[in-house]
């Protein structure tokens, strides 16, 4: 079993002299710096000058500088900037300012754990990764609750990585639900996997071929919106909340015995195997490859081409109309 934490059992104590110096002000990073400063940490943040985050975090009473210099000042340098660009940052602004006994912290692996950013030796190298998107990590924080976080420390240096790993998730808010302990290594290729195969990839394909399959047959597109996509949330809160076996017991039996029976029809040991070539891609190296070669040719194209065509599907085009008619204030 792994080594779980909650809230009582750790102290900010350790790091509560410590400066910590987020960088980047995105969704992450704007939510955990937040949470941090309301938690009575020192906070700091580190931002490309002219950034148009600048003057929101300001804003938000945050001391902003320029990430050499929120790296030079800092204690614990939380990096919360995007993938692709951290090793292009670190080299010409972090690395250079990092000293002896500071934390290189992040809230994904992948950076270190593939040596887009070479580990340096003289400080910890420590990770907090909340499970969730940052604005649920700054709206249950504010509720007096949190997002729960996986944690984990790659080099300790200074011999209280821990203590920092642990302060920091308490900031955070994220030892109120739960803090779980995981490698730099496992954090990657779980996260990587669970968004291909499962939570992004495979959802969204498994539900373009469901309403294809329906829309084929002769079904109307708006009736089989409604039947394979927006009841779909119905069903994943109910999974989150109560899990797999207390969604059955809260669905009509017609769909119980029907689910049961025929769910693994369609994701039988054929879509196993293939989810099994797609984590071997992940441990072997030959999606990182990839990944950074189709970004270093092309940018955000690399997928936004995918996303287009996705746009011009039919089901994009009716779930466009259904969304208004249900939500006619909202925006896309």
């Amino acid at each position: 079993m792994a080594k779980t934490w909650k809230d009582n059992e750790i102290s900010l104590d350790p790091i509560k002299n410590q400066t910590i110096s987020v960088i980047g002000y995105g969704i992450q990073g704007d939510a955990q710096a937040n949470n941090l400063k309301d938690s009575g940490l020192k906070v700091i943040v580190g931002l490309r000058e002219g950034s148009p985050t600048w003057e929101k975090a300001k804003k938000d009473g945050h001391t902003v500088m320029s990430v050499a210099e929120a790296t030079k000042q800092g204690d614990i340098i939380h990096v919360l900037i995007p993938d692709m660009i951290q090793a292009k940052v670190y080299r010409e602004e972090i690395g250079p300012n990092l000293s002896k006994g500071k934390a290189l912290s992040f809230s994904h692996a992948a950076a270190i754990h593939w040596g887009w950013i070479p580990a340096p030796q003289d400080v910890d190298i420590i990770m907090v990764a909340p499970k969730g998107p940052g604005s649920k990590v700054r709206e249950t924080y504010l509720e007096g609750f949190g997002t729960p976080s996986i944690v984990a420390v790659y080099q300790d240096k200074t011999g209280t990585a821990w203590d920092r790993t642990l302060g920091l998730a308490k900031g955070i808010g994220s030892a109120r639900a739960g803090l779980i302990q995981t490698t730099f290594k496992e954090e990657v290729e779980t996260d990587w996997f669970g968004e291909q195969a499962d939570l992004c990839g495979g959802c969204a394909s498994m539900v373009v071929n469901s309403f294809e399959t329906l829309v084929e047959a002769g079904y109307q597109p708006e009736i089989a919106y409604f039947e394979v996509l927006h009841e779909l949330k119905l069903i994943v809160d109910m999974i989150q909340r109560y899990g797999i076996n207390g969604m059955w017991r809260r669905v009509s039996e017609t769909a119980r015995y029907g689910g049961l029976t025929r769910g693994p029809m369609v994701m039988d040991k054929d879509v196993k195997a293939k989810m099994k070539k797609v984590l071997q891609m992940i441990q072997d190296g030959t999606f990182n490859e990839e990944w950074i070669s189709e970004y270093q040719k092309n940018g955000k194209n690399a997928f936004d081409r995918y996303m287009k065509q996705l746009e011009q599907h039919q089901i994009e085009q009716v779930g466009k109309k259904m969304r208004q008619m249900m939500w006619p204030d909202s925006k896309e």
